[in-house]
């Protein structure tokens, strides 16, 4: 356990680092051509990459939320046809429902995580 949870942070340090290498832009680099020696302005990079980051976190817990959902829903759908066979035209019924809004909550993940790199309204503001 401790060992992943040291994986995940030296992967979210070297996506950091990374970050401003990977989003240097032709006018950054003119920019800090015209700048003083020894200032270097990373704000841009680390802010995109923090919502790179939250992105990827709105979408996987999303995703995680959902298929607990849907495996528990599954699980008890197959108990109680199992316990009462007769019953499995309403059994299905109701976990299909279950299930579809179950599904819906990875889709709002996957919109929250879309606007969070697509159309985030910081961006705007810090002149990305």
């Amino acid at each position: 356990m401790k060992k992943s949870i040291l994986y995940v942070l030296m992967a979210m340090v070297m996506v950091i680092v990374s970050a401003p290498f990977v989003f240097a832009s032709p006018e950054a680099a003119a920019q800090a051509s015209a700048a003083p020696a020894g200032t270097v302005d990373y704000t841009k990079a680390i802010v995109a990459s923090i919502f790179a980051l939250a992105a990827g976190l709105a979408i996987g817990l999303g995703a995680i939320g959902a298929g607990l959902g849907l495996g528990q829903a599954t699980s008890g759908a197959s108990n109680a046809v199992g316990r009462n066979p007769e019953a499995q035209g309403k059994v299905m019924l109701t976990m299909m429902v279950g299930m579809a809004m179950t599904e819906s909550v990875a889709i709002y993940a996957l919109v929250i995580s879309l606007v969070i790199l697509f159309a985030n309204p910081l961006l705007k503001i810090i002149g990305m």
